[in-house]
């Protein structure tokens, strides 16, 4: 994952267990379906674009959650082996987002 910062799973478990980082899932609604990590939000890396780029209003009553702020910390995206999660940090830093890693979920 040249490029792209990763966090590992104890820094995961902290940064979750402090509060201090945002998780999305960007496998598809399916993927998700069968299971995913608790607390994270599942946006498909193919609507995450648009999503990152509504109304912080429309984004709430889509997502049920608080749209990120461009400089929030740690904005970790994951999927299945890294593709996807490495495609959405991208996006999110092209979108002008400063905090943004990539974590990659192994297993089902």
């Amino acid at each position: 994952m040249a490029g792209a910062p990763t966090v590992s799973l104890p820094e995961l478990r902290s940064l979750l267990a402090s509060g201090r980082a945002r998780l999305f899932d960007v496998r598809s609604r399916e993927e998700a379906a069968a299971g995913t990590i608790p607390g994270a939000l599942n946006i498909p890396v193919s609507e995450l674009e648009s999503a990152l780029q509504m109304e912080p209003a429309a984004f709430q009553a889509l997502n049920s959650a608080e749209k990120p702020k461009l400089e929030d910390e740690h904005l970790i995206f994951f999927c299945q082996m890294g593709k996807r999660g490495l495609q959405a940090t991208q996006l999110a830093r092209d979108l002008g987002y400063t905090g943004y890693e990539v974590w990659l979920l192994a297993g089902k």
